[in-house]
C-alpha cells in the first residue's frame, strides 16, 4: 500500500463523510454498473461504506465491496454486506471472477492509476461490463468548479491545451502516456476530492482501459442522473471530454 492510500487506512473522518452520502451520487453508477444477467458476481471497488453494494445486493445480484480503509469496511460489513480491506493494487479475486466491476470516485486518489485500471479489467469475464466514474482535471468548461486545477480561465486554457496535447501523444507515442499527478490538498477538515492525486479524465480512462483489453462503449461528462434531453445534449459532441466529469462504460473483450 502506498503512502497516499494508507492515509485512509484508519481514516474515521472518511467513513463519516462516505456514510452521508446521499444516494443521487452514486445511483448512476450502480445502475450502470448491473450486470444483464440476473443473481451474478458484480464487484465495487472502493466501496466505502458499502451503499453501492447495498443498493446491487437489494437488486438480487452478488455484490461484493473492497476499500483500503478499515473503518468503512468495519460499517459495510455491520450491515450484512460482502465487503473487505484490501492493499489498493491487488484485487483478491481470480481472473474473469466478476460479470461486472467499476470504481466511482477512486481513480483520482492511487498510486498507480494504469495498473489499477488494468487490474480492474483482469477480474471482469469476457463481455462483462467494466465502469469508471471520476472527476474531469481537464475542464475546460464549466462553472462551480469545486478544485483549483478547474477554476479560472487561465486554467481551463491549459486543460485544453494539455487534453489535445495528449491526444496526439496517444496517436504518435502511445506507450508514454502515463496520466498527470498533481500535490494532494490536505485540509484540517477532511475533503476528500481536494486530495486527489492523479489527474484522471475520460480521455485516458478509456485510453487506459483499451489497452487493458476492453472495447469502451460510452464516454460521458455526466456521472448522475439528468433529464435525457439535456444528458443527450451534453454528451452529443467531443466537448463532452472537456466538461465536468468522467463517466466511462466499457465492455472486457474475449
Amino acid at each position: 500500500m502506498g503512502t497516499h492510500e494508507a492515509y485512509y487506512r484508519h481514516n474515521t473522518a472518511y467513513a463519516e463523510f462516505l456514510a452521508n452520502w446521499d444516494e443521487g451520487f452514486y445511483a448512476k453508477y450502480a445502475d450502470t454498473l448491473r450486470p444483464a444477467r440476473p443473481g451474478a458476481r458484480v464487484l465495487d471497488v472502493g466501496c466505502g461504506v458499502g451503499q453501492v453494494v447495498r443498493r446491487l445486493a437489494g437488486a438480487g445480484y452478488e455484490a461484493y465491496g473492497v476499500e483500503v480503509s478499515e473503518p468503512n469496511v468495519a460499517r459495510a460489513r455491520a450491515a450484512g454486506l460482502r465487503c473487505e480491506v484490501y492493499d489498493g493494487r491487488h484485487l483478491p479475486f481470480p481472473d474473469r471472477h466478476f460479470a461486472a466491476a467499476g470504481a466511482l470516485n477512486v481513480l483520482e486518489h492511487v498510486e498507480a492509476p494504469e495498473a489499477f485500471l488494468a487490474e480492474l479489467a483482469r477480474v471482469v469475464e469476457p463481455g462483462g461490463r467494466v465502469v469508471v466514474s471520476s472527476p474531469n482535471f481537464f475542464r475546460a468548461l464549466g462553472w462551480r468548479d469545486y478544485h483549483p486545477a478547474m477554476r479560472g480561465l487561465g486554467n481551463k486554457w491549459r486543460n485544453l491545451r494539455r487534453l489535445l496535447a495528449k491526444r496526439r501523444q496517444m496517436r504518435r507515442a502511445p506507450d508514454t502516456v502515463r496520466f498527470d499527478r498533481m500535490t494532494p490538498i490536505v485540509r484540517p477538515v477532511f475533503q476528500p476530492d481536494d486530495d486527489a492525486i492523479v489527474k484522471t479524465n475520460g480521455l485516458e480512462i478509456a485510453f487506459f482501459l483499451e489497452r487493458a483489453g476492453c472495447v469502451v462503449e460510452q464516454v460521458l461528462c455526466t456521472d448522475r442522473y439528468v433529464s435525457p434531453w439535456l444528458d443527450r445534449l451534453l454528451n452529443l459532441t467531443p466537448l463532452r471530454y472537456v466538461m465536468f466529469n468522467a463517466f466511462v462504460v466499457a465492455r472486457r473483450a474475449a
